[in-house]
This record gives structure tokens, C-alpha cells and sequence, in this order.
């Protein structure tokens, strides 16, 4: 794998997105406090920053990038659960578990989130706790709650 790094004002602790990527896909997303690899950025990282740019100015809601996220079968069943939740929306652990036809899996669910390496463009900030609360998250509850505004404010 590859990796490409860019300056980001999104969170003024973490002031550089990586973006790793094979060929033509995107296979994980990282808020960095400095650049660990060597920098290769390519035609795909370049679309990829571009998107996430626009999302963080709340002028993208849907992400067009070519990527693949590799898991555990059940990971990549929840994953795909996760790009149906709109922008703007939440859903709980729980309803993803019942979506994905495992209704006692809410817990395995939010491990599946917390190993998701496109944690943007497949959306575990919009799966919340079943009172409503923001439930853990890997890339912080600051984050979570930093993306889940973002999106209410421009639906």
C-alpha cells in the first residue's frame, strides 16, 4: 500500500489526512499529527482529498471515490450496511445488527466500526448508542460529534 498526506484544517490536532491506497482504490483514512510513511500521492489520493475537503466544508454528501475496505466477513457486512445511512441521519448499533439479520450482534457491531479504516466515506459517525448518546468511536468522540454537526448543518 501507498501512501499520500495532505495539510487539512479539519481538526487542529490533527493537521494531516493519510490516505492509503492500491491502484485505483482508497483502502484507509487516518487524522495525523505528522506524516509517517513516505509521500506518494497519485491521481486517486488527489480525488480522494478532494472529496473530503468539500465534506468537511459541508459542500459534498456523497463520496464518488473509487475504495475497498477489507475485514472479517461480518465487517464487511456491517461496513456495507453503513453506506445506506443518509447524510444527515443516524441509527443505532442495534438497528444495524437487526439490519444485518444478527439482532444480538450490537456490540460485535460497534467493534466493526471501531476497525473501519474508511471511517469517513463508510460512515460509522452516524451509528450512535440506543438512547441517542455518542458511543465511541476511533477516531474520537470530538471527531464523531464534530462530523455528526457538520452534516445536521448542511442537510
Amino acid at each position: 500500500m501507498k501512501f499520500a498526506y495532505y495539510k487539512t484544517d479539519f481538526d487542529p490536532d490533527k493537521t494531516f489526512i493519510e490516505i492509503g491506497y492500491e491502484k485505483d482504490f482508497i483502502k484507509s483514512i487516518k487524522l495525523l499529527d505528522g506524516i509517517s510513511h513516505k509521500d506518494e500521492k497519485s491521481k486517486i489520493s488527489d480525488q480522494c482529498f478532494k472529496e473530503l475537503e468539500e465534506y468537511f466544508k459541508g459542500k459534498r454528501k456523497k463520496f464518488t471515490v473509487k475504495f475497498k475496505a477489507q475485514g472479517t466477513e461480518f465487517q464487511e457486512k456491517c461496513w456495507k450496511e453503513l453506506l445506506k445511512i443518509p447524510y444527515g441521519q443516524t441509527k443505532t448499533y442495534g438497528q444495524i445488527a437487526e439490519e444485518i439479520k444478527n439482532p444480538k450482534a450490537a456490540r460485535a457491531v460497534g467493534n466493526a466500526n471501531n476497525k473501519n479504516p474508511l471511517w469517513i466515506i463508510i460512515p460509522c459517525h452516524r451509528v450512535i448508542g440506543k438512547n441517542g448518546s455518542l458511543t465511541g468511536y476511533a477516531g474520537g468522540l470530538k471527531i464523531k460529534e464534530k462530523l455528526l454537526k457538520l452534516e445536521k448543518e448542511n442537510l
